[in-house]
């Protein structure tokens, strides 16, 4: 898949846009336009879905003060297009689960849940990621009641159809033993990266 560097996609903005301007003033406005075309379409698809696949990138390879830096390169999360504003807060969510800061983790994923999330994928994700900070808080219960609304999802997305079966077995065990199951050390610290490769924004 083509992609742009994050960088490289801002230089082209403000050379699309302010070279197509100049142009425009300097020999008529058909001269600039296909600049300015350009330069919008991108600055409209940096608008609509920000960076969060790139920043997922690097949760993927756990260099989460990477990871945390591309989001921040998300200017203007409230223009995100419908869903993605979920799929943001959620990757927030997701940086602070890796970094074991629970009590952030938890907020920012229940704010991705209330904003809204593109398909029963992401809020698979968002809802195992809920299930692996209540077992890390050891509040089984909490754990219990998630599980059981993940479970009613229509999740068709093969790994994550995986890893919420192996979280269901690691919580029968719970069950059974009584003990708190080492969800984020059986996920080797990562969880799920939220979307399917069908919904998730091109690489920024």
């Amino acid at each position: 898949m083509f992609t742009i560097n994050i960088y490289l996609r801002f230089a082209l903005m403000a050379i699309g846009i302010v070279g197509g301007l100049i142009l425009s003033f300097a020999f008529g406005f058909w001269y600039g336009f296909p600049f300015i075309l350009v330069g919008t379409i991108l600055l409209i698809g940096y608008l609509l879905l920000g960076t969060i696949l790139s920043t997922n990138q690097f949760i993927a390879a756990q260099q989460l003060d990477q990871a945390e830096a591309r989001l921040k390169l998300t200017f203007f999360p409230k223009l995100l297009l419908l869903g993605y504003k979920g799929v943001y807060f959620m990757t927030k969510g997701s940086i602070e689960l890796q970094r074991r800061n629970f009590v952030e983790a938890e907020q920012w994923i229940k704010m991705a849940i209330v904003s809204g999330l593109p398909s029963d994928n992401e809020k698979g994700a968002a809802l195992m990621q809920m299930v692996m900070i209540s077992a890390a808080k050891n509040n089984k219960q909490a754990a219990l009641n998630q599980m059981n609304e993940l479970k009613k999802l229509k999740i068709t997305e093969p790994a994550l159809k995986e890893q919420v079966k192996e979280i269901e077995k690691q919580m029968k065990q719970m069950q059974q033993a009584g003990n708190n199951p080492s969800m984020l050390g059986m996920m080797g610290g990562k969880g799920f990266r939220p979307g399917s490769k069908r919904r998730t924004p091109r690489m920024r």
